[in-house]
């Protein structure tokens, strides 16, 4: 059996307690970095084998860790931070168990996406996750073009994650494609900084330029919410 199990996103004690539970009795837990899955599982003195998947060794090893499976052993997946699966290797895997016939459960629990937008302030009721916009500017500026025709249609707030690097470039096509709308931006969500804030692109523009020398953005990913102009 293969069950995916959420882990913190920032604060190692928003974790649920059948998630623990899994996690303790587990043959190996399937993680991408066993690095960063160490603190975690030391943090709650759980010692399992890794069983490391990420997107370069995906295609080979999942049909190794089907074998596993079909053997009998059970296996945790889960990614650096959050909900696998989301924006995160998994999903090969996944569909692979559920067309050999392999059990698989979803425990429930954090992810960024739902953090950000109950914070937002924006709408809730609606809302469209584009996960991590195109690396490539023109790839990137016709999408976001393009979700002005879904806006035309239906009436959402959109969620996108951007990595900190790639931010100000981002903000600077969407001000381009939109216009200086405003934006709700949110990082180190559930940490001891964790940031939200409303304001339009030209205002967060200007702050993440003007950052004092020496002071770095945040190195985690940003959430980005925004609604557009009727």
């Amino acid at each position: 059996m293969l069950t995916i199990v959420p882990t913190p996103i920032g604060n190692l004690k928003d974790i649920t307690l059948r998630a623990l539970d899994t996690l303790n009795e587990v043959d190996a837990v399937i993680c991408e970095d066993s690095r960063r899955t160490s603190i975690f599982l030391n943090h709650y003195q759980i010692k399992k084998p890794f069983i490391i998947l990420n997107d370069f060794n995906e295609y080979k090893m999942v049909p190794e860790i089907i074998q596993r499976l079909q053997s009998g052993q059970t296996l945790a997946l889960v990614s650096d931070a959050g909900t696998p699966l989301i924006c995160d290797p998994g999903f090969k895997l996944v569909r692979e168990c559920i067309q050999s016939g392999i059990e698989v459960d979803s425990l429930p629990g954090p992810t960024a996406t739902i953090t950000a937008l109950t914070l937002s302030g924006l709408p809730p009721d609606k809302f469209l996750f584009l996960g991590y916009l195109p690396e490539k500017m023109g790839q990137r500026i016709q999408m976001l073009q393009k979700l002005t025709q879904v806006n035309n249609l239906l009436k959402v707030t959109f969620i996108a994650y951007v990595a900190p690097h790639k931010l100000i470039k981002t903000l600077g096509d969407m001000k381009e494609v939109f216009g200086d709308i405003e934006i709700v931006s949110a990082s180190e969500l559930t940490k001891i900084h964790q940031q939200v804030q409303k304001k339009l692109i030209s205002q967060l523009l200007s702050e993440l330029k003007n950052l004092p020398a020496g002071r770095m953005a945040p190195k985690g990913e940003y959430t980005l919410l925004f609604r557009l102009p009727e």
